[in-house]
């Protein structure tokens, strides 16, 4: 493990020296689109079998030109917390937003206010999603919390929780303000515009030009599809994210045919998806009705049971998610066309990727927050022409607290000591690095809440990954966290939604490790902790564990 450890014990310091001497024309643009919950699954640069199905030509694009990341990986797996490990370049529990709403330290620098301080004019569009004005922006326009897909609300520059409905498709909308964004900037300036789109986070809705694009394709099913966990802990079996019973026939699977007037979960799941739609427009609502009614009628009357009728659940939630896909592809390549168009293309470094992976069926799973790998690994493409080798690849361990410190890097600017993420620029031109990191940490916070997925830490090392669950079980868990009991908090108002829901489960207390060998078994299904002959490696994983613990200063699980 390489880890700079005076850089990590430093308290936190004001913005370091800058390197001036560079002219705005030297400076490279910065372009980052990032993607809500866009699993690797679903890019075809990355050869997975569903992606060969619904391509994604312009995200390939972006490939051909620079370099694949096969292994970045975030810190925390989920949606909050991993936008503010890139605000800030730290850890979880260094920035505060350990969970999904309430926690970011706003005192903390975000990398943007030194961008702007030493001259880069910036902007942010789309979804922001932490409960805190946007800092270190000469512009944003923001959706409201997660954002609509269709006809959403955003508020602009100096006007935040002033929101204002616009009527048109989110992915769309929000490349438009980009573009409008490029347009109206200083000129004479560097820029840095974050692109942070809605899609294709749940529950899948497309654009109404994508619904039903894949209706008549069959997705092949995951390997691990009907993964029983034999060899899991009891988190693997206690989660509520599986396709099976988890995922919604009336929400997320679009059969409001299904209502049943007389049961509470039923009539949620219901008023949320006929909120969705009463925003739309006659003609909007009219190319919806023109796919899903026929669908549901065709459903309804097949009458499916057992594993028939979660493969349909698995088809059609993976049919709207690619739809979905469909118009950030379509915004990649927009966003592209303009940058050459308008001769900035050489001087630009694009970045794309997700805040996190996600779950496209395999071990039965949609959603992410787990440490295991389609949760854990999220994609990552970087092209800078002249800098970043054409159609390169990169295997190196990466984090997404590395993206503020490469953009500060880039920028010419000392990262704030107290940054734990490292620049990536040593990277870009393909050739073996000394002393990169050779092993990750994870850490994940947010239980009791939905899907429950149980907290736990871990490391990751090229080959073997340690996971260690921990925690009380069920509503006991409540008093761990530190907003969840404080009224007027998110966090308490979801906590007592659920509650009143019976989402709850009575979960008993954890406290149990999980080692995969990554090589042997790279889908994870056989935990060999505790097996014979794994002594030694448990071993000294079990040390790096207690390292990272120990120099980051993390809270003892």
């Amino acid at each position: 493990m390489y880890i700079d450890k005076k850089i990590l014990a430093l308290p936190f310091m004001a913005m370091g020296s800058m390197a001036m001497a560079q002219t705005a024309q030297q400076r490279p643009n910065i372009l980052y689109i990032m993607c809500d919950d866009h699993a690797i699954q679903a890019i075809s640069a990355y050869g997975s079998p569903i992606s060969k199905l619904a391509p994604t030509p312009n995200i390939d694009r972006l490939a051909r030109r620079g370099m694949l990341f096969n292994n970045c990986f975030v810190e925390n797996s989920l949606s909050a917390p991993s936008r503010a490990c890139l605000i800030t370049g730290l850890y979880s529990h260094q920035n505060g937003q350990r969970q999904l709403f309430e926690g970011i330290d706003s005192s903390q620098t975000f990398f943007s206010e030194l961008l702007q301080q030493s001259g880069y004019t910036t902007g942010l569009v789309g979804k922001w999603h932490l409960l805190t004005e946007p800092k270190g922006f000469d512009y944003y326009h923001v959706l409201d919390d997660q954002g609509k897909y269709y006809n959403p609300t955003f508020a602009s520059t100096g006007q935040y929780g002033n929101y204002k409905q616009e009527m048109g498709y989110a992915t769309t909308l929000i490349t438009e303000h980009a573009i409008e964004y490029l347009n109206n900037r200083d000129k004479s300036k560097p820029f840095c515009l974050l692109v942070h789109h809605k899609a294709p986070h749940r529950n899948w809705m497309p654009d109404t030009k994508n619904i039903g694009k894949y209706a008549d394709v069959t997705f092949p099913l995951p390997e691990t599809f009907y993964d029983d966990y034999a060899t899991r802990g009891s988190a693997a079996h206690t989660q509520k994210m599986n396709i099976a019973h988890a995922m919604e026939m009336i929400q997320d699977l679009k059969v409001p045919e299904l209502l049943e007037p007389d049961n509470i979960e039923s009539m949620t799941s219901y008023n949320s998806l006929m909120g969705e739609l009463g925003r739309l427009t006659s003609q909007q609502r009219a190319a919806w009705d023109r796919y899903y009614l026929p669908r549901n009628r065709e459903f309804m009357e097949a009458h499916l049971t057992g594993n028939e009728l979660v493969e349909w659940k698995y088809q059609n939630y993976v049919r709207d998610y690619m739809a979905v896909i469909q118009s950030v592809d379509e915004s990649v390549g927009q966003l592209l066309d303009y940058l050459e168009q308008h001769g900035l293309d050489n001087n630009t470094i694009v970045v794309y990727t997700s805040d996190q992976g996600f779950y496209m069926g395999e071990h039965g799973w949609f959603d992410k927050r787990f440490m295991y790998e389609e949760s854990m690994h999220t994609p990552l493409i970087i092209s800078y022409p002249g800098h970043v080798k054409a159609g390169s690849v990169c295997d190196y361990l990466v984090q997404n607290i590395d993206f503020a410190p490469t953009f500060l890097s880039l920028a010419g600017i000392e990262k704030p000591q107290q940054m734990t993420g490292v620049s990536l620029e040593p990277l870009f031109a393909g050739e073996p690095v000394k002393k990169w990191r050779e092993s990750l940490y994870y850490h994940y916070y947010d239980y009791p809440t939905f899907h429950l997925v149980r907290k736990h830490d871990g490391v990751r090392t090229e080959r073997y990954k340690l996971i260690h669950f921990y925690g009380k079980g069920g509503e006991s868990a409540v008093s761990e966290n530190k907003y969840m009991n404080v009224r007027g908090t998110r966090e308490n108002s979801i906590y007592n939604y659920l509650k009143n829901s019976n989402y709850f489960q009575d979960d008993a207390d954890v406290d149990y490790y999980e080692l995969y060998d990554l090589q042997a078994d790279p889908h994870e299904l056989n935990n060999l902790y505790g097996q014979k002959g794994t002594e030694k490696e448990t071993k000294k994983l079990m040390k790096l564990l207690a390292e990272y613990r120990k120099t980051l200063n993390v809270d003892e699980p």
